[in-house]
């Protein structure tokens, strides 16, 4: 079991999208949404997001 939160804002596959009806966008799943990119992941297919990969500073 993943322990570790998923904060699509730190995933090197999240962007912003400026889209007023889809602000967020995922790379690696190669959609857009209003929701974030984890929660929609989560609610679809009832696991954690497998992508998740941290940005590094």
């Amino acid at each position: 079991m993943n322990t570790k939160r998923v904060v699509c804002q730190k995933c090197v596959y999240y962007y912003v999208t400026w889209e007023k009806n889809k602000p967020h966008g995922c790379n690696a799943y190669g959609f857009k949404s209003l929701q974030l990119p984890s929660i929609v992941v989560k609610n679809s297919s009832k696991t954690d997001c497998n992508f998740f990969q941290e940005k590094q500073r």
